[in-house]
């Protein structure tokens, strides 16, 4: 999105101003029209920015972002998952699609940012999981925990669960 056209707009806007104050606001405005651009190009990728996050909220777990190319905004739209579609063979159970929380339960639309801290091996793992599936790693981690609070807790590995004698084994090992 080139925002020349608006900042363009804002120092004709000046100039006018100006205009009406004779020869020495003519000259303070254009000595004030360089810092200025740069003031009117980041209140305007602010309220891009401000109106994105909205849009994101209404399109969790997609979302859009917004990035600088050179001095101008551009959007990265990450669509939500497509559901997948309904199998009736009797196969391996697939993960659970993730839907929307029903409106009793649905958050304010107050986005938190929190730190996560992965060890490498994780990371890298969780972000070749999310280009898998075409998605933000911030995108693939919100569904993940989605999923996780929202009953889709893990299966038992096979063999490990009740149906071996409840021989199960829980913990943590190194």
């Amino acid at each position: 999105m080139d925002l020349t056209p608006y900042v363009d707009h804002l120092r004709r806007e000046l100039a006018v101003a100006a205009d009406a104050g004779g020869d020495e606001a003519r000259a303070l405005a254009e000595r004030l029209s360089a810092p200025l651009e740069s003031a009117a190009r980041l209140t305007l990728l602010n309220a891009l920015s401000a109106a994105m996050s909205d849009v994101t909220r209404e399109l969790a777990p997609g979302s859009v972002d917004v990035r600088l190319r050179g001095l101008d905004p551009e959007f990265v739209v990450t669509p939500p998952p497509a559901p997948e579609p309904v199998r009736e063979e009797r196969g391996p159970v697939a993960a659970p699609v993730v839907a929307a929380p029903p409106a009793a339960e649905a958050d304010d639309g107050t986005m938190v940012r929190i730190n996560l801290r992965l060890p490498a091996h994780l990371k890298g793992r969780a972000e070749g999981a999310a280009a898998a599936e075409g998605l933000s790693v911030n995108a693939w981690l919100v569904r993940a925990v989605s999923v996780a609070l929202d009953g889709g807790g893990r299966a038992s590995a096979p063999g490990r669960g009740k149906d071996s004698g409840g021989r199960g084994f829980t913990g943590w090992v190194r």
